[in-house]
């Protein structure tokens, strides 16, 4: 990938590389669940797979290859998705690319109380201070997380934030797929 830094991480690498994927297709997406898995050990395993993807040998073998998983279930929320899900020995890690809206932290003092659900998601969409991003959140077996911001508002590679903290919540959910 042109905008994948080559001394990040193969976990950033990874997040980077879907979230240029995912902003390829353009916004107002549905969210995209990718399985994480070694590429040595693909290309060892399933060459012919390998190959489809396009993970020749001229490729570096040492990294971890996104591959994405049939579209998400959208008759239930999110965390009750992500709840039936378990994934095989060969997975490495999994990630999820999913778009939001965000508000800015001096809006969090005028939630009003006692809203249900479907009223605080009108409220936040109606929010003037309200931002549209996309979250990039990658988990590994190990533990490793990384997580990729990119907002509708500055949507070029070069602002795009990493850190393995952003979405705590997001991750925690994430890793459950892997929990025993």
């Amino acid at each position: 990938m042109s905008n994948t830094p080559m001394a990040a991480s193969p976990l950033t690498r990874a997040v980077l590389e879907i979230d240029e994927y995912v902003s390829g297709l353009g916004w107002d997406q549905p969210a995209r669940l990718f399985a994480l898995v070694d590429t040595a050990r693909l290309r060892a395993q399933e060459p012919s797979l390998a190959t489809q993807l396009g993970l020749g040998e001229e490729q570096e073998a040492v990294g971890l290859t996104p591959i994405e998983q049939d579209e998400l279930a959208t008759d239930k929320p999110l965390d009750e998705f992500l709840a039936t899900i378990a994934w095989p020995d060969a997975v490495a890690g999994c990630a999820l690319s999913v778009e939001r809206l965000m508000l800015p932290p001096s809006a969090e003092a005028q939630v009003p109380q006692d809203l249900d659900e479907a009223a605080l998601a009108q409220w936040v969409a109606a929010h003037p201070g309200r931002q549209e991003v996309r979250m990039t959140v990658a988990v590994l077996r190990d533990g490793g997380r990384e997580s990729a911001l990119r907002l509708r508002a500055k949507d070029t590679p070069t602002e795009v934030v990493t850190g393995s903290e952003l979405v705590p919540g997001l991750a925690e959910a994430l890793a459950a797929t892997f929990a025993d």
